[in-house]
């Protein structure tokens, strides 16, 4: 195979960077240097085709977008199941006396005020 010889100038950050791949990969710099043109070379001649990696990564995308409206559904529950125990908690340390309608008639408060704090801390 007949070669051909190029002068080639990189910038600092390139070298550096060759420079730590070459010696991860145990080769010379030049070494190194001809592996990454011939990489750049056949990724520039075979692109991905266009649309192809869009379609699966806005798949799942949207996958991981459902996952999250269930999560924060779940939390959203959790958070009000907590509201709710405090509320009994708080009721009974008190000494009692309420009746469940006024407990569950507090709940929805601190529930709301809990998402209003979580809310603010969020802006």
């Amino acid at each position: 195979m007949k070669t051909v010889q190029y002068t080639v100038r990189v910038p600092a950050a390139v070298d550096k960077a060759m420079q730590k791949l070459a010696a991860q990969q145990n080769v010379t710099p030049y070494e190194m240097l001809q592996r990454c043109v011939k990489a750049g070379v056949a990724a520039l001649t075979n692109p991905p085709a266009r649309g192809t990696n869009d379609r699966e990564f806005v798949a799942e995308l949207a996958s991981v977008s459902t996952r999250m409206v269930l999560v924060e559904q779940m939390l959203d529950r959790a958070l009000f199941t907590a509201c709710a125990s405090y509320c009994y908690a708080r009721s009974a340390a008190l000494g009692g006396g309420q009746t469940d309608e006024v407990i569950a008639a507090e709940v929805s408060p601190a529930y709301e005020r809990q998402r209003r704090l979580s809310q603010e801390k969020q802006s």
